[in-house]
């Protein structure tokens, strides 16, 4: 994502926009600045007036608006920034969205149970080996049938379940494949995705390398079982990485000794699929700790320990994703947003979406691009008016590099940058990008202030 001078993110990343109107697709971009600006705030103070908040809400009301058309200019976006990539991660996973407090919005289902309502969303970030984001790919938005809620449906074909959504998502993958020759896509999922009809589509794409964890302990075509075997497989070695931290959960070293072996699954009455079945296991954890056990499933051969380590490092980048989901909900707080209808909500939720990659995009651009200057991916205005308030002084005619300009922001967010405090995390820049536009909306009024008084 790259920017010219006065020209916003929001219109670099969505002017390709195609609504059918000129005014729909400047309207698109006008209310992604605001919302982008204020990405925890409700969409009227987001908008920062009844003139632009009204305008908003007939974007989103619009018959040509639909989540499909706002993702689209981004999704262009991101198929570019793949293009430079060796390796990139197609990343899927399930969120659920939880209205229940906001009985009001016509067209929810069921979540959990019958009095939770809301809806599902399933999109595939593509991501760097290194984790840094490059773009939603895909999102599958769902609500479950009342008339059909609890009832048995392990006998259902595939087409009919929530299920499908694995490998629609890979066969868009695969689609995207065959237009990126000098790119390796890699789609990487979590134990929802060990489905046997999965794996026999996923067998017959050629061009798609796909990696997900195991769940099941399925039958193997000799009779035996895939957990028996994997606990004979011979040992390539071991794996040695820092295991980040999470929620609840410091930080700490970790080894793993890495089996893997070629298999055959052969379910009772199914197709048999020809898969690379490794487990990664932590045999001395610390005192106390559940031991890392990692049992995944992949197209690829992993005859060496390079290989294997190569799986374990894109199955621990799969925590991009769990991460995208929190900027999502708690930084975006789309689980707060009022609006009257499910058509409504869905293209507001597609805006976000594409908030909450811009937040953990620029989060990971400060680690790996220290030489980028800062006005690449952020607005003009944002960075002057945070220069202004950390130095006290007036913006520099050369923008400075990211990584300073994103700690300075973090710095708005709360982030100390004390020794031991690390790299700020997406929180203090969602917060500290909120603070940046509420700084750069003083600034220009007062610039219009002094510009009506000498007038």
């Amino acid at each position: 994502m790259t920017e010219t001078a006065g020209v916003s993110w929001a219109a670099v990343e969505l002017g390709g926009a195609n609504l059918g109107d000129a005014r729909l697709n400047r309207r698109l971009v006008r209310v992604a600045e605001h919302l982008g600006g204020q990405p925890g705030a409700s969409i009227p103070v987001a908008c920062g007036g009844w003139a632009e908040t009204q305008a908003a809400y007939r974007l989103l009301a619009h018959e040509d608006v639909d989540w499909e058309a706002v993702l689209t200019p981004h999704w262009e976006c991101s198929v570019e920034r793949m293009r430079g990539q060796p390796v990139v991660l197609c990343v899927q996973d399930s969120t659920e969205l939880d209205y229940t407090a906001q009985p009001g919005i016509a067209g929810l289902g069921p979540l959990s149970y019958l009095r939770q309502h809301g809806l599902y969303v399933h999109p595939t970030l593509a991501v760097t080996p290194e984790g840094v984001p490059l773009g939603v790919l895909d999102a599958w938005m769902w609500t479950r049938d009342r008339d059909t809620f609890g009832e048995d449906k392990r006998h259902w074909p595939i087409e009919a379940k929530e299920s499908m959504r694995w490998l629609e998502g890979f066969e868009r993958c695969a689609e995207l494949a065959a237009t990126l020759p000098d790119t390796r896509l890699v789609y990487v999922a979590d134990r929802e995705c060990d489905i046997h009809e999965f794996m026999v589509r996923a067998q017959r794409e050629a061009g798609l390398d796909w990696l997900i964890r195991a769940t099941h302990n399925r039958c193997l075509a000799e009779g035996d079982k895939l957990w028996d075997r994997l606990a004979q497989a011979p040992v390539l070695g071991e794996v040695s990485f820092i295991l980040p931290a999470r929620p609840n959960r410091p930080s700490r070293p970790v080894v793993l000794t890495v089996r893997a072996e070629r298999v055959t699954l052969h379910p009772k009455g199914g197709e048999p699929v020809t898969v690379t079945a490794l487990r990664a296991r932590e045999e001395s954890p610390p005192v106390g700790v559940e031991p890392l056990d990692w049992r995944l499933l992949s197209n690829r051969p992993a005859d060496t320990l390079t290989q294997a380590a190569e799986w374990i490092q894109w199955y621990g980048t799969r925590w991009s994703i769990e991460v995208f989901f929190r900027i999502l909900k708690t930084g975006c707080r789309v689980e707060a947003l009022q609006l009257s209808t499910l058509d409504r909500l869905e293209p507001a939720l597609a805006l976000y979406l594409i908030i909450a990659w811009r937040i953990q995009y620029l989060t990971l651009l400060r680690r790996t691009t220290p030489e980028l200057p800062c006005d690449a991916v952020l607005d003009p205005a944002e960075w002057q008016a945070v220069y202004v308030a950390i130095h006290h002084q007036p913006p520099p005619v050369i923008p400075p590099p990211l990584p300073a300009m994103l700690g300075w922001i973090a710095r708005l967010g709360g982030h100390l940058g004390r020794k031991g405090d690390g790299p700020p995390g997406p929180q203090a820049l969602w917060i500290g990008l909120q603070r940046a536009r509420d700084l750069a909306w003083g600034m220009q009024l007062a610039s219009d202030l002094h510009t009506q008084s000498t007038g």
